[in-house]
This record gives structure tokens, sequence and C-alpha cells, in this order.
């Protein structure tokens, strides 16, 4: 007898903290915001309680003193201000969040920073085109052999990308509009938005990389998505400033 597929059924998450309900109401009870109550649809075919264990290149538990540290140590950006901000450049097997308002400037920093690294970098656009993207790097003078674009929303395209490019940092441009076939709640959902990272998150500890997260934000200025989103990376920065004005402040 064929084995029978999870039933989908419809759930509410909470866009602020992540939890869930089993039916909506004006305010969650787990963090108190109003309004945050979101539907989702789970289960299904794609259910994660039916996805197989992935493998792990990780190795098990040690001894604390034998822990090696001379391989976590920060890289340089290449952009003295952003290392100051980040403890000295990024760390290989971190995963880093850059909230900003529109405009105001963050995929120009980042094409700053790949175009400032000497290993393989991978910035994909999930947003703008590759000839937009092209463009922009043309003005700031980006163009390097080793720095690969692609175009691309599809989570396991990406991941296919990381493989090929074998790139040692990788730019999501952005994070809220990346989707995980795997998933069934819609594009843009508290639960792709949840899923996408924790899936980004565990690549980049498995194959000892350093991802960026581009992450939009609300009008009151907070990152949008899931709060749990802020949780699962290993550094938040906000980019802030007026759109209009050449001084951008990064904390």
């Amino acid at each position: 007898m064929a084995a029978k597929s999870p039933r989908i059924k419809t759930v509410y998450a909470c866009s602020e903290c992540g939890a869930q309900a089993p039916k909506w109401a004006g305010r969650c009870a787990e963090c108190g915001d109003w309004n945050t109550l979101v539907e989702e649809l789970v289960g299904g075919p794609g259910a994660a309680s039916d996805l197989p264990l992935a493998p792990t290149n990780r190795s098990g538990p040690s001894r604390i003193g034998e822990v090696r540290t001379d391989t976590a140590r920060p890289i340089s950006t290449g952009i003295d201000e952003l290392d100051v901000v980040l403890g000295g450049g990024l760390v290989s097997g971190s995963v880093t969040l850059l909230g900003g308002e529109p405009g105001i400037g963050k995929s120009t920093l980042l094409l700053q920073l790949l175009a400032a690294r000497d290993d393989t970098t991978l910035y994909v656009s999930a947003e703008e085109s590759a000839t937009q993207v092209r463009l922009r790097a043309e003005r700031l003078d980006a163009i390097r052999p080793d720095l690969w674009l692609h175009a691309e929303t599809s989570l396991p395209h990406v991941i296919r990308a990381i493989d090929e490019t074998q790139a040692r940092l990788v730019v999501i441009d952005s994070i809220q509009t990346m989707v995980d076939p795997d998933l069934t709640s819609a594009p843009g959902s508290v639960g792709q938005v949840r899923g996408c990272a924790h899936r980004l998150v565990n690549e980049a500890k498995e194959r000892d990389i350093a991802i960026v997260l581009v992450g939009h934000v609300t009008k009151d200025g907070n990152l949008a998505g899931p709060r749990v989103l802020e949780h699962v990376v290993d550094t938040v920065l906000q980019f802030e400033g007026d759109r209009h004005h050449a001084l951008r402040l990064l904390r």
C-alpha cells in the first residue's frame, strides 16, 4: 500500500517572532505584537519531515582545547570602515545580514566588497537583472575575472552556482525574494524567508564560506520578515542615511 502524503493545512505565522497559531488572531500570543499573523500552507509532498537527513561534512564532537582557531581569523573586506564594523572582516563559515531602505546603497556597497576581494566571489541578484548589475559594476570599476554574477531566485539553482564557481564569498540580494521549492509556503512568506535563511546558514557552515544576505526593512526601519531571521545569522548590520545625501551610517 502506498504511503499517504501528508495533508496540507493552514496555519498562521507571526512575521515578527515566527510563532505559529492554528487560527488568526489580532495579536500574537508569543511576542504580543498586533496584526502580524500571516496565513501559510504547511505539509504536503514538500514537507520538511519527508526530506531525508542531509549528509554533513562537519566533524564530530572534539575537546575544546583541540579546536583550531587559525581558520576563524577575519578576512579583510578591503574597505577599512566595513572592517571596523565587522571586527576585522568576514569570517569563513559566517552569515551576515545587511538591512537598509531601498536605494540606500546596499547593492553598491556589496559590489565594492566583492571587487576588493582577491578570491572567487559570487553575487546573486534576485531582484535586478544581470545587465543592471553589470552597468553598476562598470560605474564602480568593480569588474574583475573572479567576480561571478547570477540573476536567480530559486535556492537550488543558487546552491548549484556556488558548486560551479567554488566561491568563497557569496552575496544574496535579497533573502526576501529567494524561493525554495521544497517549501509549500508562498514566495516572500514568513516560511520561505525563514527556510531559505536556515538553508543558506547550513551551506555556509558546511562549505566554510562567508555569505552576506541583503534584507528589506519595514516603514518603521526594522528588518522585514520573521524576527528569527536575525537570530540564525552571525552578524546583523544596519545601513542608514538619506538617499539624497552622501553620508551613510553602518551600525
